[in-house]
């Protein structure tokens, strides 16, 4: 059983980090690809789409500071919370203006807050950062990213955990397209956003070690075809704002698929992923201007 030293934990709350990057096209270019889009080439100047910009600014630790999950080792900028499973948790996110490829950006990040909750599955400790990425024109997002960490089922007390009820997703989509997450597209989105965490890649890891019973589809990469499902629909819609939460994990045993659903207003559209059992996965709400 995991000791949570929340006072300790907390101690991280108001820590900086600051990370700058230039936005090559060739990074652009790999991302549209992955994402089986047929753009044209990018230019210097050409708006970056939401939420792009997770494939910037990332931290790269060295090989000897990275921890047996493969992220860096904690106790760095993020605290170091001793309960095994880390998860995107969900977000919420603001673009009053575009980055711009082959402009210089920086991503200032701050830890805003540490929370220790216990309930049905165990221990829980949420994490929340917010960061700004700012281009060469000054501010052009503002995200609050929750992470959430805890415990394996059942590490407490041995017992097995009760079965977890989930949400059935809504049938009224205007919009669907079918995702399969094989390891190609795994690995691919693993590479462009430099993450190491072995439960996208690694099979006998994430089966053996953290029982899921397969890898686990990365949270921004589906936040990301969500976005992408709305461009596809309705080219040239600026998007101000998302928000957005995980709500069950998607593994690459099965397809999913996104959807999404346009509201009366003209200024929201609803998203959401629907996995092979019918059970909502992620739910989003994006904010046009």
């Amino acid at each position: 059983m995991s000791v949570i030293d929340i006072d300790h934990l907390r101690s991280w709350v108001g820590k900086t980090e600051q990370v700058d990057d230039l936005i090559a096209p060739t990074k652009v270019a790999a991302l549209a690809a992955t994402l089986d889009r047929d753009d044209p080439a990018p230019r210097a100047g050409d708006a970056l789409p939401p939420p792009w910009h997770w494939t910037l600014c990332l931290p790269a630790a060295r090989q000897s500071a990275i921890g047996p999950d493969g992220h860096p080792a904690r106790g760095g900028f993020l605290p170091p919370v001793p309960l095994p499973r880390r998860m995107w948790a969900g977000g919420r996110l603001t673009f009053p203006q575009p980055l711009r490829v082959g402009e210089a950006v920086q991503r200032r990040s701050q830890v805003m807050a540490v929370e220790h909750k216990s309930g049905r599955s165990g221990e829980l400790v949420f994490v929340l950062v917010r960061h700004e990425f700012h281009g060469t024109a000054g501010l052009c997002i503002t995200e609050e990213h929750d992470i959430v960490y805890r415990d394996m089922p059942g590490a407490a007390s041995g017992a097995v955990p009760p079965a977890p009820t989930y949400q059935v997703a809504p049938g009224d989509a205007a919009w669907e397209r079918i995702i399969v997450p094989d390891d190609v597209l795994l690995f691919r989105y693993s590479a462009l956003t430099f993450n190491g965490h072995r439960i996208h890649y690694d099979r006998r890891y994430v089966t053996e070690v953290e029982g899921y019973p397969g890898l686990i589809v990365h949270g921004p990469l589906i936040a990301t075809l969500l976005v992408d499902l709305l461009r596809r629909n309705m080219p040239g819609a600026n998007v101000a704002a998302i928000e957005f939460r995980a709500v069950k994990p998607v593994f690459d045993i099965a397809p999913f698929t996104v959807c999404g659903r346009p509201e009366a207003d003209g200024k929201t559209v609803k998203l959401w992923t629907r996995d092979s059992e019918g059970h909502l996965t992620m739910d989003m709400t994006a904010t046009l201007s």
